[in-house]
């Protein structure tokens, strides 16, 4: 198959980059591993960071998301996509995305930690949701879009890696697993959006749904694009406790509207370790957390809403309320356990902002891309605007790109299995995969140290060498190729953890506990392993 531009992934980058390269009259496929409303951008509670009252301005969104970002924004990369923020929100009204209004008809503004203004729109608990709708509705009325469920995109092709001889390595096409047919297909196209979100499965807890696996990143990586940043994994502070493995969100807005966290003993603990008390920054919050349940031995904190009457939580978080009352908590009444969970990758595969690549062809946008806009911790709820910021300007590159782009006869190879058999030894796996989530969970998680890390690359070598054997030995199939890309973040995780000595933003290790005096990005190639 052969088109313009190929879409990895159905979250609010992809659609939203697809739908921008089909209005300007490119063909598109989307592919998406499971079903195309699968994705990060449906578990999205909180909303979507922009200044857009009369009492907010563009220096205090900037210097908010600088101050979380400790250090290591990119101040150009800031002030872009802040700015542009107010133009892609219009479109999202224009798209019929309906924002939650206060009674008077304006729009009701949350605050959530980090931000010292009012300043997140939401559609009450479930604004990824309503975005994912309006997007996915606007996709299926466009007749350059061509939308592909359950195909799993295995590799990147590149002129170099196919033995093309040209003065500079290009995107030319991609490997794609049809789930229903179990073959892989051929796609051709000089241009790929990696749209795939992040990798929070590579952990034991975590926030994400199963499919955030870091299937992009891996696929850039093994493509020779360059990797940034990939120790700064945010752990959200307030999950949902259970004695299951998934965690539930409970969405920082709901301490934006006065929620406190408090230890076993029922204490507010929160102004101890941070003057802002509950609205502090994601990484100190979950570092308190932590640091508290250590103390008690708890296994859990609570957090407290107890205050705000019942009403206004129902019409307010609708979603985290009938959760939690399915969970046996009425938020109403009873205080909800809490823990913290992975969350949100704040690195990826680097980019300019244009959503380039270091690869000519290859771009990418969401959390799956290193911008610059959150540095060493996001900001709560820039996600979602760096999306539909970045989505925007690649798009645009995008085309500027593609018309200058050489037209050459290029013929791509075929996927060949070889004498490759359906494998019985599926239990391989299954107990890699277990083990991969407690080893990142236990040596790469929210306090970490030197030796726990090395111990951690010492255990994952086994796994990839392993995963390499049987990869190679055995037909595909999703699990497989989730594994392999799950394997290979862990590792890009660990590499960058090591290169840091020091603890800045969401990496906090015991053998560095001071900043360095000049932050710097930590970089991974392939080409360099």
């Amino acid at each position: 198959m052969k088109f313009d531009l190929l879409v990895v992934g159905s979250g609010v980058a992809g659609l939203s980059f697809a739908l921008k390269a089909a209005e300007k009259g490119f063909r598109v496929g989307i592919i998406t591993k499971k079903a195309r409303a699968d994705s990060n951008t449906n578990h999205a509670q909180g909303g979507i960071a922009c200044v857009t009252d009369k009492d907010d301005d563009f220096e205090s969104h900037i210097h908010d998301t600088l101050v979380a970002g400790d250090g290591l924004c990119d101040l150009t990369a800031v002030r872009e996509i802040v700015s542009e923020g107010p133009q892609r929100i219009r479109e999202l009204f224009d798209m019929g995305v309906a924002f939650s209004q206060q009674q008077d008809g304006s729009i009701s503004l949350g605050r959530e930690g980090g931000h010292s203004r009012r300043r997140i729109l939401h559609v009450k608990d479930m604004t990824g949701k309503a975005i994912e709708e309006a997007l996915l509705h606007a996709i299926s009325q466009h007749g350059n879009i061509t939308l592909l469920e359950y195909h799993f995109a295995v590799d990147l092709i590149t002129t170099q890696k196919s033995g093309i001889l040209e003065k500079q390595n290009r995107i030319i096409g991609l490997y794609v697993f049809n789930r229903k047919t179990r073959k892989v297909e051929t796609f051709a196209a000089n241009a790929v959006l990696l749209a795939t979100g992040g990798v929070g499965q590579v952990y034991q807890f975590t926030t994400n749904p199963d499919i955030a696996n870091g299937d992009g990143i891996a696929m850039a990586y093994r493509a020779g694009a360059t990797i940034a940043n990939m120790e700064f994994i945010q752990f959200h502070p307030t999950s949902l406790y259970s004695l299951k493995d998934e965690r539930f969100l409970i969405s920082e807005a709901v301490r934006g509207e006065g929620a406190v966290l408090r230890n076993t003993d029922k204490i507010a603990f929160m102004k101890s370790y941070d003057e802002r008390g509950d609205l502090a920054p994601r990484d100190i919050v979950a570092r308190a957390i932590d640091s508290e349940m250590k103390k008690s031995g708890a296994k859990h904190v609570w957090l407290d809403i107890t205050h705000v009457p019942e009403a206004e939580l129902k019409e307010r978080f609708p979603k985290i309320y009938e959760s939690c009352l399915a969970a046996g908590i009425n938020i109403a009444t009873d205080y909800i356990p809490v823990v913290p969970a992975a969350h949100y990758l704040c690195g990826g595969i680097a980019c300019d902002l244009d959503a380039q690549t270091d690869i000519p062809g290859l771009y990418v946008c969401g959390e799956a891309a290193c911008t610059g806009l959150h540095g060493a911790n996001r900001l709560a709820s820039n996600s979602l605007l760096e999306a539909v910021v970045m989505a925007d300007r690649g798009a645009n590159a995008m085309e500027r790109y593609l018309k200058q782009v050489p037209e050459t006869a290029v013929t791509l190879s075929e996927w060949i299995d070889g004498n490759v058999s359906d494998s019985d030894e599926r239990v391989i796996l299954t107990h890699n995969w277990d083990e991969l989530k407690r080893t990142m969970w236990d040596y790469v998680g929210i306090v970490r140290s030197t030796k726990r890390l090395l111990r951690a690359q010492s255990r994952l070598q086994l796994f990839q060498q392993e995963i390499y054997d049987y990869y190679w030995n055995f037909k595909i199939e999703p699990r497989l190729l989730e594994l392999r890309n799950m394997i290979c973040v862990a590792e890009l995780i660990v590499k960058c953890a090591l290169q840091r000595n020091e603890s800045r933003g969401l990496h906090y290790t015991l053998d560095y506990p001071d900043h360095l005096p000049e932050a710097k990005n930590s970089i991974v190639r392939e080409e360099t392993v």
